[in-house]
């Protein structure tokens, strides 16, 4: 049976866990080729074992690398394109962040690993996805924002900015890879159920906050996100570019997040 990636190849990067892995296994279940990277051996290769368990017969491999070190996601963005000869759609989804707190009292090495972390990680991404797509003329790039690189979530600022950055590069790359037939997209999830917000979504005056922010008051999930993801990769997305998601139960209607609530 022919599947909407059928004979595709797939490259996500944080693809570990998550919102990458729940992304990576709906790639795989739509008949791609998946190929996951990382930083770490022993979270791909039990990333892998799950997606395969999910999508039985599914193709699907790791590499390790760091979306930091330029030489690590070009060889990631060579083994995807390696599987099927061409590479069709890249889910930059690695980030995190490694500051919170007020501006004043900023760790200046901490800032400066989020923003490598999250835009330099995803520039690199866009750049080697680019250079293997433009000569086949085509290709999907889905990029990882967040509300709050939309709009501010006190206390959250570092990994804010990090994410607008992001939602720029969009603009830019949108622009500038458009004649080539590359499709660049960026998605902003809200407050999701996995484990980097596990400390959130446990409970606490911090969730509540989201939840009194959100028209749909609930927490979003990973697979939320991942329907997002493989409809904006998809041929039946093939007129949308430069477009920018939010996946957060309406919480961009109202204000961001009060993350001084987790020290309160």
């Amino acid at each position: 049976m022919t599947t909407p990636f059928t004979g595709k190849s797939v490259l996500v990067t944080g693809g570990g866990s998550g919102i990458g892995l729940a992304t990576a296994t709906r790639f795989a279940s739509l008949g791609a080729a998946v190929t996951i990277c990382g930083r770490t051996e022993d979270k791909l290769t039990a990333a892998v074992a799950l997606i395969e368990a999910a999508a039985p017969g599914a193709s699907v491999r790791h590499i390790v690398a760091d979306v930091t070190v330029e030489e690590e996601i070009a060889a990631a963005v060579d083994t995807a394109e390696a599987v099927t000869g061409a590479l069709d759609v890249t889910f930059a989804c690695a980030g995190g962040s490694h500051h919170m707190g007020a501006m004043v009292d900023a760790d200046v090495e901490g800032v400066r690993a989020t923003v490598d972390l999250n835009l330099v990680g995803s520039f690199l991404s866009v750049k080697h996805s680019a250079r293997v797509m433009i000569p086949k003329g085509a290709g999907s790039i889905v990029l990882m924002s967040s509300g709050a690189g939309h709009f501010p979530h006190r206390w959250l600022w570092a990994y804010g900015m990090s994410k607008a950055g992001i939602e720029s590069l969009c603009d830019y790359a949108a622009e500038e890879l458009g004649e080539h037939g590359i499709r660049v997209n960026v998605v902003q999830p809200g407050i999701i159920d996995d484990e980097l917000m596990s400390f959130i979504t446990a409970g606490g005056a911090l969730l509540e906050d989201y939840l009194d922010q959100m028209p749909l008051s609930r927490v979003g999930t990973v697979d939320d996100v991942a329907a997002a993801v493989t409809f904006l990769a998809s041929d039946e997305a093939s007129w949308i570019t430069g477009e920018h998601l939010g996946i957060d139960g309406g919480h961009h209607l109202r204000r961001g997040a009060d993350y001084s609530k987790l020290f309160s």
